[in-house]
């Protein structure tokens, strides 16, 4: 069995009850792929409160890489991989930019943008710390 979720549990209420519901539908073994904004990420901390992926009040969880991998540890599942997603960096950098202009957009300020997105994806080369993550785990 599979199951992704992409960009979903920041939405839940509850993730932890998504997390629980998503185990008991699996079969042993079987995988989530749970992809989700990091809010560790160069771009949040470049763009503060307009980066985008806190996107408040739709948005109610904000995760990091270590409150992420202990909710899979905590609710039976082992972690398998991390990946980036390294395009959401410059879609979150370009809203964030527009947030940050007060809604407005022009070449100067996408251009920018855009290399906020490019640098994010550089300075998480070391960290992991991309824009968005996806957790791939295994029914433990």
């Amino acid at each position: 069995t599979l199951f992704r979720s992409w960009h979903v549990l920041e939405h839940v209420p509850k993730p932890e009850e998504l997390i629980v519901k998503l185990k008991l539908l699996l079969k042993k073994d079987g995988l989530i792929f749970v992809a989700v904004p990091n809010h560790q990420s160069y771009d949040a901390k470049y763009f503060k409160s307009y980066w985008a992926a806190y996107d408040v009040p739709r948005h109610f969880w904000h995760f990091d890489q270590n409150n992420m991998e202990l909710l899979l540890f905590n609710y039976g599942f082992k972690l398998l991989q991390k990946m980036p997603m390294k395009l959401d960096a410059y879609y979150v950098s370009l809203l964030s930019a527009k947030y940050k202009n007060n809604g407005r957009q022009n070449l100067f300020v996408a251009i920018k943008a855009f290399i906020k997105g490019f640098q994010s994806n550089q300075k998480a080369k070391k960290s992991m710390n991309y824009s968005s993550l996806i957790y791939i785990a295994k029914h433990a």
